[in-house]
């Protein structure tokens, strides 16, 4: 253990007074029956007499924020999930013993207090304690408001202190939940239900990514963390489910930035009868609906940009945007492989050893256009190479029926009209297993069970999935995940 500071170690003379005082430290339970927030809007407004005349009997508990100590009466705040209140202490009020013990009290400790609703001559709503009750001795004194907390990894990886100190990521750490059950809500109304799936799986499938690989011991087998959810979903919609949707945690053993961390929460949903069309309706939908049901605006910024929701989303064209922005009509030439080798090498674009022609299309997408889809865009025509689940373009076979979509060049929701071909399917499942043995090792494996499933009959479906996190960094307007995750994966320091 490091060397105690003079204040650390004065905080743990204190504990001790406690306990010849006949006091626990650490308390005990607390019977708290109001909030700060609650207290200050039903009573603001009301005169200093009208108060006097209420006598409004509050019960609240907190973390001690500020103290100015005045000999027989002193003013402190204390800080709870809806924000901070002040509290008026007088000796006259709760009795030698009781002030005694709040004498006691130190920044960050943790009390309860009783008291009625007052305003002091400045106009601020007030509590005036009738008794005070030590909850929770802080051993360690909080970072100081303006300097304790300037280093961004240190927010991070002690976020405990990040949401006593900035109200900020409180205000996000609330604001997501909510957002996540006003997504629920929306779906829910449109007759999709709720499930859960396997978070082990026995083979990767579903996206394209790094797993991580665990070992169960009692089966003997390895086990995979889920990539995806979309295969044990699609077999939901074999077992006449008809519509579906799971808001779970992913895992991929990647890389970490600010639009990345090992393991993320997404909602993936899927519609029998459905397809691209229903699922660009249902993806505008829910940002709307978001918007509107939490925020009461349509308008966000990200970046130095200012995104209205409201106006209806653009769609682009893979090819047209790589045309645009290169010169290259992939589309409207049917390269072979070599020359889009060659057309990649001459624009300084890696050509890995398992690279098709489809590859190739999506890496100069990625190099040179995806940074510039600002406003919100269905990103459509994916090469079916890079999209093994998805049906065809029956108008041209080397594309499918996919979208992606972006605001702020950041993609947030990937949508297909679903492969419910089993023939098909397992050509695409053969052709992965092709590029993994010329080492990709994203690639996925064959699944006998998802395809003896859709050997039983799949309706023609829609399915789009959306990454949450990212959906809470364009509503809370953060520039980083680690903003909206409560405990990011850092390195260890």
């Amino acid at each position: 253990m490091d060397q105690l500071t003079d204040q650390e170690a004065a905080r743990r003379l204190k504990t001790e007074k406690l306990r010849e005082m006949g006091i626990d430290p650490f308390g005990h339970a607390f019977g708290v029956k109001d909030k700060s927030s609650d207290i200050k809007q039903k009573y603001q407004g009301k005169t200093h007499e009208e108060l006097e005349e209420m006598k409004a009997e509050v019960t609240v508990a907190g973390r001690i924020m500020f103290i100015r100590k005045m000999g027989k009466a002193s003013f402190f705040s204390i800080k709870d999930r809806a924000g901070m209140i002040q509290i008026y202490i007088r000796v006259d009020n709760v009795g030698e013993d009781n002030y005694a013990v709040f004498k006691m009290a130190d920044i960050g400790d943790i009390c309860g207090v009783k008291g009625t609703v007052m305003l002091t001559q400045t106009g601020e709503i007030t509590i005036k304690c009738s008794e005070y009750v030590h909850l929770s001795k802080a051993l360690k004194p909080l970072p100081e408001k303006y300097h304790g907390l300037q280093d961004v990894e240190e927010r991070y990886r002690k976020r405990y202190l990040d949401t006593i100190m900035n109200d900020d990521s409180m205000k996000t750490a609330l604001l997501r939940p909510r957002i996540v059950r006003s997504m629920q809500n929306y779906f829910d109304s449109l007759g999709f239900i709720e499930v859960e799936t396997p978070v082990l799986q026995p083979i990767k499938g579903g996206a394209t990514a790094r797993p991580f690989v665990t070992h169960h011991n009692a089966l003997d087998m390895d086990l995979y963390l889920r990539i995806a959810t979309e295969i044990p979903l699609k077999k939901l919609l074999v077992g006449g489910m008809e519509r579906v949707y799971e808001i779970g945690r992913l895992f991929r053993n990647e890389g970490v930035d600010t639009k990345h961390n090992p393991e993320f929460t997404t909602v993936e949903l899927y519609e029998a009868y459905g397809d691209l069309s229903s699922m660009m309706d249902i993806t505008e939908g829910v940002f709307r609906h978001i918007a509107e049901d939490v925020f009461s605006k349509y308008t966000f910024k990200v970046g130095e940009n200012e995104i209205d929701l409201k106006k209806p989303f653009n769609k682009v064209y893979m090819t047209d945007l790589v045309k645009e922005k290169c010169g290259i009509d992939f589309k409207g030439n049917n390269y072979t492989l070599e020359e889009a080798r060659a057309l990649a090498e001459k624009a300084g674009i890696k050509v890995e050893k398992h690279f098709t022609v489809g590859h190739i299309i999506n890496a100069f997408f990625e190099e040179f256009c995806e940074s510039s889809l600002i406003e919100p865009t269905f990103l459509i025509g994916h090469p079916i190479e890079i999209s093994p689940l998805t049906k065809e373009d029956p108008n041209d076979k080397r594309f499918v029926q996919r979208f992606e979509f972006y605001i702020g060049g950041m993609e947030y929701a990937n949508a297909y009209t679903e492969l419910n071909d089993p023939v098909e399917q397992r050509k695409r499942f053969e052709e992965e297993l092709r590029e993994k043995n010329m080492g990709n090792d994203e690639a996925g494996d064959i699944d006998e069970s998802f395809l003896e499933a859709l050997e039983y009959g799949m309706p023609p479906a829609g399915g789009v999935g959306i990454g949450i996190d990212r959906l809470v960094m364009l509503f809370t307007e953060s520039p980083s995940i680690r903003d909206v995750l409560l405990f990011p994966h850092m390195k260890n320091k």
